[in-house]
């Protein structure tokens, strides 16, 4: 439901009181409103000089458990462009942005859906991380070209060179990360994580993945998830586990603990970034340090290879 204030500011905004300006972006630049760092680093990479982007969540923010406050639901009826992720990353947003849909654009309505998946566990609808596999972003990265050289048609040619230049980039990306993950033996090649973000990763690349949560981190893992999952691990002696950038650490410390418990001493094989972006200095600031970050990381760990040590990742935020 929608709080008194929200739903206020966007009745002013159906009323045309805050409504975006379009006539003039010969003049100026584009407004964008995106949800998650990982959106709104694309939206930078396409838009460019362009744009001035806006992104509503920071890092180690959860997408979702978010919230919009009152601010932010300001800065979107006060947009040209609202992008966001879609396929109910950001589910707790749906009532904002069903009520902003004419400058609302999900990234990932373009993506074919016979590409995702769609786990029973997760009420019928489709795992919505497919950043986690770059030829999927990819596609992501067009319909943000697509989009803004609709709206900004003078600057048409721009956004299509920038995405060409940077889905160029991206292949280069996703050549690394199939490199990397072969240097892993294939029976060595398991990802076990806070939550199970990396779906799309494991399909693309070749690892078997388990996720101590679901999709979803709205559902808290119970004891016999913890058990399940630690079996596995002592059982098949997977080297390491990993953390989560938006995912408190304490689920898999006690799974951990549990693996203990039966025998074998697994390790923390470091911090991956799942939903959101690294802050400043963690190497992960853009989609593509995410993603060399996590593929590194993984391989050294499960390699058992010696890695220089990250910053401290900060505490995850649920919400506002």
């Amino acid at each position: 439901m929608l709080s008194g204030l929200i739903l206020a500011v966007l009745l002013l905004a159906a009323c045309g009181t805050d409504a975006p300006v379009r006539s003039d972006l010969a003049e100026r630049s584009v407004r964008v409103v995106a949800t998650t760092s990982i959106v709104a680093d694309l939206a930078r990479q396409v838009g460019g000089e362009r744009v001035e982007v806006a992104g509503l969540m920071g890092p180690g923010v959860d997408p979702h458990l978010y919230k919009a406050s009152e601010g932010d639901v300001t800065r979107m009826t006060r947009a040209d462009l609202i992008f966001y992720n879609g396929l109910h990353l950001e589910g707790k947003m749906t009532d904002v942005l069903e009520r902003l849909a004419d400058r609302a654009s999900a990234v990932t309505d373009e993506i074919d859906r016979g590409r995702l998946v769609a786990p029973p566990e997760f009420a019928g609808n489709y795992d919505p991380h497919v950043w986690m596999d770059v030829t999927m972003w990819q596609r992501a990265a067009r319909a943000v070209a697509d989009r803004l050289a609709a709206l900004d048609t003078a600057h048409a040619a721009g956004y299509h060179e920038r995405a060409a230049g940077y889905l160029a980039r991206l292949d280069s990306l996703d050549a690394y990360v199939r490199a990397q993950a072969a240097r892993v033996p294939e029976e060595r090649r398991v990802l076990v994580t806070a939550h199970d973000a990396f779906g799309y990763f494991g399909l693309a690349y070749g690892f078997d993945v388990r996720g101590l949560q679901g999709i979803s981190t709205a559902t808290e893992a119970g004891t016999a998830d913890v058990r399940q999952l630690a079996a596995f691990v002592a059982e098949r002696r997977i080297p390491a586990m990993f953390v989560e950038s938006s995912v408190p650490a304490r689920s898999i410390e006690a799974v951990r603990e549990a693996v203990r418990a039966l025998g074998f001493d697994v390790r923390i094989g470091g911090n991956l970034y799942s939903d959101a972006l690294g802050g400043a200095g963690s190497g992960a600031e853009t989609y593509e340090g995410m993603i060399r970050h996590n593929v590194d990381t993984i391989v050294g760990a499960l390699l058992d290879e010696p890695v220089a040590e990250a910053p401290a990742a900060q505490e995850p935020v649920a919400q506002r």
